[in-house]
């Protein structure tokens, strides 16, 4: 039996901590008894909590095979990092989700170089990286500051209040529309749509009918954005975009909407899952919680510890290249391999007491940003991001609750996190004024 976050916390098992083994915190359920292990990404149970199936996987089936859905899974961390690894193997040819209206040669289309091999991924990648520059992501501490102010001041004032709705819903996508130079008056609405293209509806394995609008929706948005900065370039990431090449060669106007249509999807929704599930974790481990809200600089620690413990991007995609061997068995050439980043990430092969919420823990090998040459692109900013608003969050709290009764997880087969997270705040001090 796993140990509880509570008990590899502070040794002791109290009332709460004998209620929360339950499959939400990693334990081993009575599921674990029942027949081979089975691994459906869109069951909305695996969604609540897909920690103790990954454990069976790891031991039972670290090479599992669904026959249905079509895919091969791999959940160890050597596996997982080795294939990260091996891009010539593990092409993303076709994309990195297993939705079949997301899967195939066009992926490129909607998920950029993410749907792309070398050379087509060194090229579009390089272009990018001339906008999207490490000294772009760091001038934009100031602006990150100034939108966590805005959002969370008048949400702490107000005592109760979603965290996911007030806050983490809202900071990373006026992050990203900053940087793209999205207007204000858009940004609700192009939220909105980003959580319906990741939105999964129970007993459909695809992008559902909302899904599909919501993303020609904003591609129509996007192409819209590139024309205007084409016509009136100013400082913001599209008209860098706009006009980033090498030599002669520049972004096309579809290479540069399926570069803004992957930030404000998956540079969005992770930070927003990241932001949410560092607060939930964190209530849970009242131990582990007690060291960023007595230190600040601990900060970054609750974010890495946050990252590997419960990934925000929980599974990705690959095409097997050719013939592969691995645990006694063949894959085909042609076939589909899901990497399974939270399962690797609980590997205890790679991490002591993995199923412990521990900030104090080397969290380096993780591999919840990927790996190899597709390590994210969005890494830095994520970082950022959280490092900011969380650090703002305890220098303005002494302490919260969460409401987990009113807690609505998100149902994706990529993504992990909530949808809404109440939780009620006690403040440490009431100042005059939130800076805007």
């Amino acid at each position: 039996m796993e140990p509880s976050p509570q008990a590899a916390d502070d040794g002791a098992v109290d009332d709460r901590a004998v209620r929360d083994r339950t499959v939400d915190d990693g334990a081993v359920d009575d599921r674990t008894a029942r027949g081979p292990v089975a691994y459906d990404p869109y069951d909305y149970a695996i969604h609540e909590d897909p920690y103790p199936t990954y454990a069976r996987l790891r031991e039972e089936a670290p090479l599992y095979r669904d026959d249905a859905l079509g895919f091969w899974a791999l959940s160890r961390h050597a596996d997982v990092a080795a294939a990260f690894r091996d891009h010539e193997r593990y092409s993303n040819a076709n994309g990195v989700s297993l939705d079949p209206s997301a899967w195939g040669p066009d992926a490129h289309r909607t998920m950029s170089f993410l749907g792309m091999d070398p050379p087509s991924h060194t090229r579009m990648r390089s272009l990018v990286s001339k906008g999207f520059t490490p000294r772009r992501v760091r001038e934009l501490e100031g602006d990150v500051l100034r939108l966590t102010r805005r959002h969370l001041g008048p949400a702490l004032e107000k005592g109760e209040f979603d965290f996911v709705a007030d806050v983490a819903g809202r900071l990373p996508m006026d992050v990203v529309c900053e940087l793209m130079g999205v207007p204000e008056a858009d940004r609700d609405e192009l939220r909105r749509l980003a959580d319906l293209v990741v939105h999964r509806e129970e007993g459909l394995n695809d992008v559902p009918p909302a899904g599909m609008e919501a993303s020609l929706t904003l591609v129509g948005y996007y192409q819209d954005l590139v024309a205007e900065r084409r016509r009136r370039p100013g400082g913001d990431l599209t008209s860098a975009l706009v006009t980033a090449q090498e030599g002669r060669d520049r972004l096309t106007e579809a290479e540069i909407i399926a570069f803004l249509f992957l930030m404000v999807v998956a540079g969005n929704e992770t930070t927003t899952k990241l932001l949410a599930n560092a607060l939930y974790w964190g209530r849970r481990n009242p131990a582990q919680l007690a060291k960023p809200l007595g230190d600040p600089d601990r900060v970054a620690d609750w974010v890495e510890e946050t990252l590997r413990y419960d990934a925000s991007s929980q599974a990705l995609a690959r095409t097997v290249t050719e013939e592969t061997e691995l645990h006694g068995r063949t894959v085909p050439a042609g076939d589909r391999m899901l990497l399974l980043v939270g399962a690797a990430n609980r590997d205890p092969r790679a991490f002591p007491e993995p199923d412990a919420y521990d900030l104090d823990r080397d969290t380096s090998q993780m591999v919840s940003f990927g790996g190899g040459r597709h390590f994210c692109l969005g890494a830095g900013l994520a970082r950022l991001e959280a490092r900011i608003a969380l650090t703002e969050f305890v220098r303005r709290v002494r302490g919260y609750e969460v409401d987990e009764a009113g807690a609505v997880r998100v149902h994706s087969v990529n993504v992990r996190g909530f949808a809404a997270l109440p939780v009620s705040v006690d403040l440490r001090t009431r100042p005059d004024r939130t800076p805007s």
